[in-house]
């Protein structure tokens, strides 16, 4: 059977993150406002937990959020032994993985019973500006599309992931933040120093039309500039949460095995409906 196209160029998405490092300010704001908020919601789990995993390009920027934390990198198949941690977080990386379920089902081998899981990626809304400004200008420079921004899940898709993967429990919630910034070619420098550069494995390898850019920029600007002469960017970010499935863990109550009724819980009068199909709506 053929091979299934793979979503990212690994070597060249590891040379981005390396040429990031490597710049005297990389721009991991991002990496670090998701670090802190994982340590934050770790605090309102009612547990100490002793042998934790981290998986990111960048382990600098998480260990001083779990310090005592093993950390790996986010290669296709991850270096975790099956059973043996009682959490494991995926740091702001998922969206560049080729098999995002594959992943979610290593992490949740590698917990123990009652394991907890945290995922944080980009979503769907991030860079909706410049995905739509890079459109219409390579539209009219070239009659056509071309990828060039990682395509990025929704909540809902991703939240079903983690049903697919086999968590307990799961849950998904999102938190968009807009950063301004002097104007697009500002914003791509920083998508570099961030490591975050085009990365998909089909991608026009051939130099663009000189006037893309401009004509994007432009285009940018117009759409969606501030009256201070900068432009918006959006970054959604993704909290992906489950559980190894325990018998300890509670489950859902089976369809019709209530006790009290709802009626009486909220002290008001039950009304009895109609026993009948009402008309159809479009």
């Amino acid at each position: 059977m053929p091979e299934t196209p793979s979503l990212t160029d690994r070597p060249a998405l590891e040379r981005y993150r390396d040429r990031a490092l490597r710049m005297a300010e990389p721009a991991l704001f991002l990496q670090h406002e998701a670090a802190a908020e994982v340590q934050e919601r770790l605090t309102e789990v009612n547990r100490t937990f002793t042998a934790p995993a981290v998986i990111s390009p960048f382990p600098e920027v998480w260990r001083p959020a779990l310090p005592g934390a093993v950390h790996l990198p986010d290669t296709d198949i991850l270096a975790l032994e099956q059973g043996t941690h009682d959490l494991v977080v995926h740091g702001l990386s998922l969206h560049w993985a080729n098999d995002p379920v594959g992943q979610l089902v290593q992490c949740r081998r590698a917990l123990r019973p009652d394991g907890l899981f945290i995922g944080v990626l980009f979503g769907g809304r991030t860079l909706q500006e410049l995905r739509a400004a890079l459109a219409e200008a390579e539209v009219r420079a070239t009659g056509g599309l071309s990828p060039r921004v990682a395509p990025m899940g929704e909540i809902r898709d991703l939240g079903a992931l983690l049903q697919r993967a086999g968590f307990a429990l799961p849950v998904a919630d999102s938190a968009a933040r807009t950063v301004t910034y002097a104007s697009s070619f500002h914003l791509m420098a920083d998508l570099r120093a961030m490591g975050e550069a085009n990365a998909l494995s089909h991608r026009r390898k051939t130099p663009p039309p000189r006037r893309l850019f401009t004509d994007m920029a432009t285009i940018y600007a117009d759409r969606y500039g501030t009256p201070d002469g900068r432009i918006p960017a959006t970054f959604e970010t993704i909290f992906l949460t489950g559980w190894a499935p325990d018998a300890s863990q509670p489950k859902p109550l089976r369809p019709g095995s209530a006790v009290a009724r709802l009626a009486d819980a909220l002290r008001a009068d039950e009304i009895a409906l109609p026993d009948r199909a009402g008309p159809a709506r479009d």
